[in-house]
């Protein structure tokens, strides 16, 4: 059986690995484009926003001076942390959609 090995055939194992290097490079490509990509989440009426990529990485918070009020703290606490979910949520999605077309292959 000269040319086969256990896992079936040479010409079969280097098409897996072909295909294997192939969805690598598809995969790095889309995770730069995650990286690169901005996304924006809002509460409160445009009150607060927050940007982060499509890693997850806060980029940049704005407040508007309306919703900074000295005596409701934790109402803008909570408008913080409503932008930053959505923020990421946003984040996970587009994650999601672009990564996982590599199911694809």
């Amino acid at each position: 059986m000269a040319g086969f090995n256990r896992f079936g055939g040479g010409m079969n194992m280097q098409n897996m690995i072909r295909q294997a290097q192939k969805m690598q490079a598809e995969m790095t490509k889309k995770n730069e484009e995650l990286a690169q990509t901005e996304l924006v989440g809002v509460s409160g009426g445009g009150m607060v926003e927050i940007t982060i990529t499509g890693k997850n990485e806060i980029k940049a918070v704005r407040i508007k001076k309306e919703a900074v009020d000295p005596d409701d703290v934790e109402m803008l606490e909570d408008l913080v942390l409503s932008a930053i979910r959505d923020a990421q949520h946003k984040a996970n999605q587009l994650s999601h959609d672009t990564l996982g077309s590599l199911s694809e292959f």
